[in-house]
């Protein structure tokens, strides 16, 4: 016990004892002993309780307060292989993957993730951008090469006069040519919508989910002594020319969104095969993408 705290601290484990295999360590605060808090009671009293017949357990909880600090890497890819059965009864793979941020690996390691899925002979994506937020722009116009080939526009902007610029990618080499299915829904935004508007009306490839936020214009901001200024200097345009901001994009297939990244699952397996089986919209993007194969429809 702790003369100043009264709290009931582990000194040391002896090895190969049941303390050790069950992964308490020095430092450790004991919390409780079968339930009981053990506030209050000195290191003999607990002792006591703690002892018993062989082959009997006992149930404690422990407070470790001495957690090392690391380094932590957090990826906004997460990916999954679903199993599929196609209309005619051939067993196909689905690759799923879900981009939660525009971040400045983003486009690096879903390139990586869709190499390592069409070497295990997936078929057909899913790409999840619902809840998006955005992120870099540059970095969604890179993740957007990932199926695109040759010349192509892949977005345009207007500045605050009224000029147009589009900006194009030249002897683009696609990673993948199988056929694409885009999930949004109303928390996708910025970066989001304009990946998934290239998506929809260029590449021909199906947008489902429900109305994204339609917030399309961009911001520079200049650093003064600490201060940050933030100007609209211009907004994105679909590549049909047509202004989405505060109107956002229309998806061609709508579906009820039930959401995978609340925090709990999140802590589970957010790509477990089971729970994307289950969500609904998971099930309308395989249909679409079953609608594009019989067409022929693939990029």
């Amino acid at each position: 016990m702790e003369p100043k705290t009264g709290r009931l601290v582990v000194l040391s484990c002896i090895d190969g004892s049941p303390a050790a295999l069950a992964g308490i360590q020095e430092g450790d605060e004991l919390i409780e002993i079968n339930g009981q808090k053990v506030i209050g009671i000195d290191s003999e009293a607990a002792a006591q309780k703690l002892r018993g017949r062989v082959g009997t357990t006992v149930t404690v909880k422990f407070l470790t307060v001495n957690l090392p600090r690391e380094h932590i890497k957090l990826s906004p890819i997460s990916s999954a292989i679903i199993p599929h059965r196609t209309p005619d009864g051939r067993q196909s793979k689905t690759g799923y993957v879900k981009l939660s941020a525009f971040s400045q690996t983003a486009a690096v390691e879903m390139e990586n993730a869709i190499q390592e899925m069409e070497g295990q002979g997936v078929e057909s994506y899913i790409l999840d951008l619902r809840n998006n937020p955005g992120g870099l722009v540059k970095v969604g116009l890179d993740v957007a090469k990932i199926w695109l080939d040759g010349d192509e526009t892949l977005v345009n902007t207007v500045d605050r006069e009224g000029n147009m610029l589009p900006i194009s990618m030249v002897d683009g080499h696609a990673v993948t040519h199988h056929p694409l299915v885009v999930l949004v829904n109303e928390g996708s935004a910025s970066a989001s919508e304009i990946l998934a508007g290239h998506y929809t009306i260029m590449a021909e490839q199906f947008l489902s989910g429900t109305k994204p936020l339609g917030r399309e214009e961009f911001r520079v901001t200049e650093l003064h002594d600490g201060s940050a200024l933030f100007v609209t200097v211009a907004k994105y345009l679909a590549l049909a020319l047509h202004d989405i901001d505060k109107v956002g994009i229309m998806p061609d297939v709508q579906c009820t969104t039930n959401m995978l990244n609340s925090p709990s699952e999140l802590m589970k397996d957010k790509t477990s095969v089971s729970s994307l089986e289950a969500d609904s919209c998971i099930m309308v993007a395989e249909h679409e993408l079953d609608i594009q194969e019989s067409e022929g429809t693939a990029s």
